[in-house]
């Protein structure tokens, strides 16, 4: 696990003078304006604003019937005594954190990033996290420290799952339509797997240094030869 995969815990501290900021995971392409997802509107008291598994176009398209995966049970251990006094239903609709929009004043008033490192620490001590289908321990916290509190942005905004299996599902009029594609999952479009890595390759500006290059079948036959 690397450090920077907590950084959107520490929105306001790396960017102190900021009164609102859009977090993205690196393995995104965003298509559409970025501005538009800036001006999402978040209701008062609300400190971010999620895209949520059960009624992203993501899942509308690709999986029916998922289950657990996109409820809080999927991330949660529920037989422990502290998740049930929380009081939070199992079934509960869980969210993506990896494109977010965050109110970083309503942030550092509720003082989240305090509440985060506070589950952060009870999961090291108690194992609150689920281990069955989840597999993520950023998910988690944020699932409970905004658990009924948070807004949502367009699900546009976050059509995911291009990472696993299941984006092979989408056309190619859906991934053009999206407004921002995240290759969330085991497969990353800088690999050889992913769905829909020409659509990445178009962005895709080579390292000057030479240490990082894109892995395509294409380039190992040609080595081959």
């Amino acid at each position: 696990m690397k450090p920077l995969t907590f950084a959107r815990f520490y929105l306001p501290i790396l960017i102190p003078s900021a009164k609102k900021a859009i977090y993205m995971d690196d393995d995104v392409i965003v298509q559409g304006d970025i501005l538009a997802l800036y001006n999402t509107p978040l209701k008062p008291g609300h400190a971010a604003a999620f895209s949520e598994d059960c009624d992203s176009a993501s899942t509308k398209v690709v999986i029916r019937g998922a289950g657990n995966q996109y409820n809080y049970i999927g991330y949660l251990d529920y037989k422990k005594e502290r998740i049930r006094k929380l009081s939070m239903k199992a079934s509960t609709c869980s969210f993506n954190p990896g494109v977010f929009v965050a109110n970083l004043t309503e942030w550092k008033r509720q003082n989240i990033t305090n509440q985060l490192e506070k589950w952060m620490k009870l999961n090291v001590e108690e194992g609150l996290y689920s281990r069955t289908l989840a597999g993520s321990i950023t998910t988690p916290p944020l699932l409970i420290v905004f658990y009924q509190q948070h807004s949502t942005i367009d699900p546009m905004w976050n059509v995911r799952h291009l990472g696993s299996s299941a984006g092979k599902r989408y056309s190619p009029q859906f991934v053009k339509a999206a407004k921002l594609l995240h290759w969330n999952g085991h497969f990353k479009p800088w690999g050889r797997t992913a769905s829909y890595t020409d659509v990445w390759e178009k962005w895709y500006i080579p390292d000057p240094t030479g240490k990082f290059n894109l892995i395509r079948r294409y380039t190992e036959i040609s080595n081959i030869k």
